[in-house]
């Protein structure tokens, strides 16, 4: 008997949810304005909460002296009902849609689509929206890469230096991630501007780079697209690793794949033979980004691919002598040619992080982001823009394209299945 009471209670509750959430979102549609539409939206659910609960309320004074229901409400070991809080279950605003932000400027523009800088009307918060075409996506193949990234970015909250999703949700024709929002420009446009950087700055940044790297690994994940365009700087000046579409999960340190990919100046010498390869292939990228710190160039640099391709496979890396023993012995350990031999091949980030030219970085107050970097970019405000490519920044934005009419925020797409995401307190003020 008790079980079909709490079945039958739970079912009229979620009923009544449902209801109220239809009604809600029936009457919100027919608005057009978008501080009108957030307005109306916190007092319909205002409303609609205090309706809930006071049928709820008047559910259990019939049902409360139940044992059964009042474990099944959280209330065992509550005396006065009227004042205790139920919990209904997740709370349907803590969903997002492209209708809960201000697109503020053009900031990034890939293969499948651009990325904008936002505001959260409701927060208040700046985020950086990626916007990608699903007909694109289709047309190349790629719905598969696109889902392995959106896994990715989910396991990134516990890394300071990968960028984290706050929110993931989908159009008939787009989808969207938000992320966290780094205006201190990407590390290309820095090493562009300054040629080259000190030893101790790109220790720095290869330090951070090698943690980030090695926490993938130990979640069985291959980068394979380790470059100074994917690499920003946040306004404290830390490195943060972005853009996660190569991305290879369920890759052990034994497992191998064969898949031709990577941007053709960082690819190691077995993905360009086409032979099986590993996870260290981004100690291979690594060794190339700090050389090209180091020097301004990739280390087998050509404007010909193919000359570039055979420099990789058979050249060896010349090192300038303005660099310490520590720098050219850590740069010739990830670029050998042999993946077995290379450093980080027998005991990955724990032989990186242990090498003599990281001796100067302590690595835990690393990881705690108690450093003080060694450049600190000029930002003004969140917002600021300046330190983002004037080509991008110049792109005008479309807001009914990117805001499409009727857009439900839990729009559903068999090619992209669970794409609808919101990180824990993402919508805290």
């Amino acid at each position: 008997m008790s079980k079909h009471v709490i079945l039958n209670l739970s079912t009229l509750i979620h009923q009544v949810v449902g209801c109220a959430s239809e009604r809600a979102t029936q009457a919100l549609n027919k608005m057009c304005s978008k501080k009108k539409f957030l307005q109306a939206e916190a007092k319909l659910q205002e409303k609609r909460r205090k309706w809930i609960i006071a049928l709820v309320q008047e559910l259990l004074a019939e049902y409360h002296d139940n044992e059964d229901v009042r474990e099944f409400l959280s209330l065992r070991d509550v005396e006065d009902y009227e004042e205790a809080h139920v919990d209904l279950g997740p709370k349907e605003h803590a969903m997002a849609c492209a209708s809960n932000f201000d697109f503020l400027n053009t900031i990034g523009k890939g293969n499948f689509g651009r990325v904008y800088q936002v505001r959260h009307i409701e927060t208040g918060k700046i985020y950086a929206m990626k916007v990608l075409s699903k007909e694109h996506i289709r047309k190349k193949n790629e719905v598969k890469h696109v889902m392995a990234e959106l896994s990715v970015l989910k396991s990134n909250i516990n890394h300071p230096f990968l960028v984290s999703l706050h929110f993931s949700f989908q159009s008939k024709d787009k989808l969207y991630f938000v992320l966290d929002h780094l205006n201190g420009g990407e590390l290309f446009s820095h090493l562009q501007r300054e040629k080259q950087f000190s030893e101790s700055r790109s220790r720095f940044y290869a330090a951070e780079i090698a943690s980030a790297l090695g926490y993938l690994h130990d979640n069985n994940i291959i980068y394979r697209d380790l470059k100074p365009e994917n690499l920003l700087l946040d306004k404290h000046g830390y490195l943060v690793m972005t853009d996660f579409g190569l991305c290879k999960e369920n890759m052990t340190s034994t497992s191998v794949t064969n898949t031709f990919c990577g941007t053709p100046e960082y690819l190691a010498p077995e993905i360009v033979l086409k032979q099986p390869y590993g996870i260290t292939v981004d100690w291979w990228c690594l060794g190339c980004v700090l050389y090209e710190m180091l020097f301004g160039l990739p280390p087998f640099y050509s404007r010909d691919h193919n000359e570039m391709y055979n420099r990789i496979v058979n050249e060896p890396v010349k090192i300038k002598k303005n660099v310490s023993a520590a720098s050219s012995d850590i740069i010739n350990g990830l670029l050998r040619k042999d993946r077995t031999k290379r450093l980080g091949a027998k005991m990955d980030f724990k032989q990186i992080r242990d090498h003599p030219f990281f001796l100067p970085i302590d690595w835990d107050k690393l990881l705690r982001r108690e450093v003080r970097a060694p450049f600190i970019p000029r930002i003004e405000n969140d917002t600021d823009v300046h330190n983002i490519s004037e080509d991008f920044v110049k792109m005008k934005i479309n807001p009914a394209s990117l805001i499409p009419q009727n857009m439900s925020s839990t729009y559903r797409d068999h090619d992209f299945p669970g794409f609808t995401y919101v990180q824990n307190n993402a919508l805290s003020t």
